[in-house]
């Protein structure tokens, strides 16, 4: 049984370790943790990881957020991967930093990377792991924000962060996606 697992983001060490590439960390850190290697293949950087009899080909795609469709649609006919065993990992402004929301479809959020895979899928039904980054900007400055890097307290979280989203699809392919859902969704925590 094989998934794929899209971590949207930028390529270049400009964008390394910013809120909008959430999902190349993810799987960077999946990657350090067993001894992956990505290698760079067409419309993005590719790498294997078994789990349980399953096959996760992991990529993180090179054609920037706004065309991630690309990536996603080449890699799915390459690998002959059902569409309804794509897991795409993504940023998201309307959460804040610290929940993770795994959904089995949905729209896009007003995320470019997501409209993209659902314009060239012709449609939005595919697992999506939704990474908090908060919105914490003021008026205009939402770009700078999301293309902005970690903060220090932000990144003591990240490894837990990381390996909830790693479990969130090692799920889906186990036990899962609605029973993954309840396991690992995050609550938003408390208003004081």
């Amino acid at each position: 049984m094989k998934y794929l697992v899209i971590g949207i983001g930028n390529i270049g060490e400009e964008y390394a370790h910013t809120r909008h590439n959430a999902g190349f960390e993810v799987l960077d850190f999946l990657a350090k943790q067993n001894d992956l290697e990505f290698k760079d293949a067409r419309y993005g950087a590719i790498a294997e990881y078994k789990f349980k009899g399953r096959i996760f080909k992991l990529v993180k795609p090179s054609t920037y957020v706004n065309l991630s469709g690309k990536a996603v649609n080449y890699w799915l006919q390459k690998e002959k991967i059902p569409e309804e065993n794509l897991i795409v990992v993504v940023d998201d402004l309307a959460l804040p930093f610290g929940t993770l929301r795994l959904k089995p479809k949905g729209g896009d959020a007003g995320h470019n990377g997501l409209k993209h895979i659902n314009s060239i899928l012709g449609h939005s039904n595919y697992a999506r792991i939704r990474f908090g980054i908060g919105a914490n900007f003021e008026f205009g400055k939402q770009v700078d924000y999301v293309l902005g890097k970690w903060t220090d307290e932000e990144n003591l979280y990240m490894p837990e962060l990381c390996e909830t989203c790693i479990r969130m699809f090692k799920g889906i392919a186990t036990i899962g996606i609605q029973r993954s859902m309840t396991a690992y969704n995050t609550k938003k925590k408390k208003q004081e």
